[in-house]
């Protein structure tokens, strides 16, 4: 199982926005992955902070568990294979680290897919950190934003003043998985 703490900084773009730093960094290529969301029938992990997802990218995937950390997230990440994924997917419960992470944090051990955000991303290095292009898909919805993958906390600087010099409002945005909680169970998603 690979560890480290993930420290980023969010905004939601218009498309508008989001074409005009594409077109000014030129980052690419553009790939698409799938995250597909897990928690239990109670949504365990929502309450402690934490989020279970298994992603699919270029033929390859992995199952990652975020927690919160004294500082960013815990990202506790372990590759899958393809079977895996289809057994997971279809209500079979993998052996590995991660799933006993989360089980640490539910005391359960039933896991359900409660649904899947396509994203098309790309990435270019940035004043020490990653800078992440990302036009998201959920629930018959859409969304654009820029991530800023930072060492630490002096990285919010760095995001804040490209976006200042695009002349772009910081709208701090929530983690996909919750874009994606909120779209299919609050605002009457299918």
């Amino acid at each position: 199982m690979n560890q480290e703490i993930e420290i980023e900084f969010k905004c939601l773009l218009s498309k508008e926005q989001f074409d005009q730093l594409v077109e000014s960094f030129h980052p690419g290529p553009f790939t698409t992955q799938h995250n597909h969301y897990f928690d239990t029938a109670d949504f365990s992990l929502k309450e402690a902070g934490a989020a279970l997802r298994i992603r699919e990218k270029n033929g390859r995937a992995e199952m990652t568990l975020k927690e919160p950390a004294e500082v960013g997230l815990l990202e506790s990440t372990v590759a899958l294979s393809n079977d895996d994924v289809t057994a997971f997917l279809s209500g079979g419960i993998p052996d590995n680290d991660v799933m006993a992470a989360a089980r640490k944090h539910t005391g359960k051990n039933a896991f359900f897919h409660f649904g899947t955000l396509s994203t098309t991303r790309a990435e270019i290095d940035y004043k020490g950190g990653l800078l992440v292009f990302d036009h998201s898909t959920y629930v018959n919805q859409e969304d654009y934003e820029i991530e800023y993958e930072a060492k630490d906390l002096s990285g919010e600087q760095t995001f804040l003043a490209l976006l200042n010099s695009f002349n772009i409002e910081y709208i701090p945005a929530e983690n996909k998985i919750r874009r994606f909680y909120h779209a299919q169970f609050q605002n009457g998603g299918h």
